[in-house]
């Protein structure tokens, strides 16, 4: 999990792990570092070790933390544009943006460390 620490216009800093995904799509120096650079710009998946099954859409993402133990959490000022899980057993909260297609490596991480032997990120 590498990349950089930004701030945005409000002053929340947020992680960009590939800044190389975010350029103007120069290709010019791609030939000089392209293999280097196609690694770090591998996509992440999220996968399901007791099944092996890759974690593709919010549903089966909560359809397996509800088998986990973990309920959605309705609760909040964030609830319009986040989803957010919690166990009774823990003070956890897992909290994923509402669009899958924002769903990225910091998220699938959350889970893993709230999850232990039972998810991984592997590259795509």
């Amino acid at each position: 999990m590498s990349g950089v620490w930004v701030f945005n216009k409000n002053g929340v800093m947020r992680l960009v792990e590939n800044p190389y995904n975010q350029s103007s799509g120069d290709s010019s120096d791609s030939s000089s570092s392209g293999g280097c650079q196609q690694q770090r710009m591998r996509r992440k998946i999220l996968v399901h070790l007791p099944t092996s099954e890759v974690v593709s859409s919010y549903g089966s993402l909560e359809r397996i933390l509800k088998g986990l133990g973990w309920e959605r959490y309705y609760y909040g000022d964030n609830a319009d544009h986040l989803l957010q899980f919690h166990k009774k057993t823990s003070i956890d909260l897992i909290s994923l943006p509402r669009d899958f297609s924002k769903f990225n490596s910091i998220h699938m991480y959350d889970i893993v460390v709230k999850n232990p032997n039972v998810f991984h990120v592997r590259d795509m």
